[in-house]
């Protein structure tokens, strides 16, 4: 646990008794404060007040007299499409709002850390697609290279139930743009933007309020190096306000779209090689088409992200190579399941947006490609060159599929279920095609989480093999 620093005898309300909320009471009371929690939910508030947390209803009126900060859960709105109104109540009151991930950055450091030989550092990822990815292989990396390191944030562990750090260790978090938004303190060591494209735009208002969330990690005190992914306006032109100059290696680029040239510092995936060039000379390549657990163009981007921010903390490119080659990925990212008959069965439950799913499919050739769901803002018309390129037959799922198939330009048919879906998929298939779940819609129709819809697709194909 990170004892949260600098609130000792304070009163400090947490509003959300999830992973999160809890997490940050904890480290609240492990520092010397006093927790005051709330949660809407009965059951949560029993857990909490089952760990000796008081609960108490922070709507009601001067409850945030003797309150000196308010900690809001991820998933609770602060700002757009309209403040809780425990927030609201907040604001009103001139009751600073924070999230766990500002206390983690208020609270990592300690006067014991001025003892050890090599400070510890955090690498921080953010984006639209691939964050959990590039997080996950860059704590691989780490793992590999022998450097001691822990990983958190959106991915595994909440922030404050880290341990306190290690001599030389590295921190590998995942952060939302959730996340980012609301922190009121950012200062990582690396921070890592891999891409933009739309995805929470009622969350914030927009694609520009999007971006702002992203760009906030770059923006209070900024980091010492950061890694930009540019194949998008907005990563260019973050990149572009990050640097001094075409040669100021504080700013690493990254693309798969583009060979980057020029004096600065870039990685770079084009054909299946990833480049690594620094004042205009190649330094590093690796040939990353028979990496079986970073399949596809977005998984280059990912390749890129983690081997340039493992570069910035001094790890050998041979050593980055080893660790490509023995990374299993994550479930429900281009996860393969099975291959029998000559077909690949693959769940990419996560693809939950439209440019996710592109990418997905994008990956692979004659795709039976499992489809829909809770259909978000913007349409479907992205996927139309992606789907045209690769999909053999689409198998649409989710409560609105019949809806959800007509703006497909592909062949489609209306499963409904997964069961119907994966039945369907498998007995057209052929060998040389891949069965592949890539639902370009959020999960919550049908499912609790992404994470069971993955789960459902791989339990119907097994039990069909």
């Amino acid at each position: 646990m990170i004892p949260v620093r600098g609130l000792t005898g304070a009163r400090v309300g947490v509003l959300g008794l999830g992973r999160s909320g809890l997490s940050a009471a904890r480290a609240l009371a492990a520092g010397g404060a006093q927790p005051i929690c709330w949660d809407d939910n009965p059951d949560a508030r029993v857990k909490a007040e089952a760990e000796g947390f008081t609960c108490t209803d922070l709507k009601k009126q001067n409850a945030f007299d003797d309150i000196a900060r308010l900690i809001v859960s991820p998933g609770i709105p602060h700002l757009y499409p309209a403040p809780n109104p425990v927030v609201a109540a907040a604001l009103a009151a001139g009751v600073p709002v924070d999230n766990d991930i500002g206390l983690f950055f208020q609270s990592f450091a300690t006067p014991d850390s001025s003892a050890l030989d090599t400070p510890p550092r955090v690498i921080a990822v953010t984006g639209s697609n691939g964050k959990s990815t590039t997080s996950a292989l860059l704590h691989h990396i780490m793992e590999v290279a022998a450097r001691p390191s822990q990983l958190a944030g959106n991915i595994g562990r909440g922030v404050l139930d880290l341990d306190p750090p290690r001599d030389g260790e590295i921190i590998v978090l995942e952060l939302s743009s959730y996340q980012t938004d609301l922190a009121r303190a950012l200062t990582p060591d690396v921070a890592v933007f891999t891409n933009l494209s739309p995805d929470h735009l009622d969350r914030h208002a927009g694609m520009g309020g999007y971006f702002a969330a992203k760009r906030r990690l770059f923006a209070e005190g900024g980091p010492d190096r950061a890694i930009i992914g540019v194949d998008e306006a907005e990563g260019r032109y973050l990149a572009n306000q990050l640097s001094e100059g075409r040669g100021d290696d504080r700013v690493i680029r990254i693309s798969v779209d583009t060979k980057l040239n020029g004096p600065g510092w870039q990685v770079f995936a084009r054909k299946g090689f990833l480049s690594e060039t620094r004042k205009g000379r190649q330094v590093a390549s690796i040939d990353l088409r028979d990496v079986a657990g970073l399949p596809g163009a977005h998984n280059h981007q990912n390749a890129c992200a983690a081997y340039a921010a493992a570069r910035a903390v001094g790890v050998a490119p041979k050593v980055i190579e080893g660790a490509f080659r023995t990374f299993a990925g994550l479930p429900h990212r281009s996860q393969l399941i099975a291959e029998a008959g000559g077909v690949r069965y693959v769940n990419d439950s996560k693809a939950t947006n439209v440019d996710s799913a592109a990418k997905a499919l994008a990956a692979f050739d004659n795709v039976r490609w499992i489809c829909g769901g809770l259909q978000k803002e913007g349409g479907l018309g992205g996927l139309a060159e992606a789907a045209a390129g690769s999909v053999r037959k689409a198998y649409v799922i989710g409560r609105e599929a019949a809806q959800f198939a007509m703006q497909l330009d592909v062949e489609a048919q209306v499963c409904g279920t997964m069961v119907a879906a994966v039945e369907a998929a498998m007995a057209d298939a052929e060998p040389g095609d891949v069965v592949l779940l890539a639902p370009a819609a959020a999960s919550f129709d049908q499912y609790d989480s992404f994470e069971r819809r993955g789960e459902d697709f791989a339990e119907e194909v097994t039990k069909r093999l």
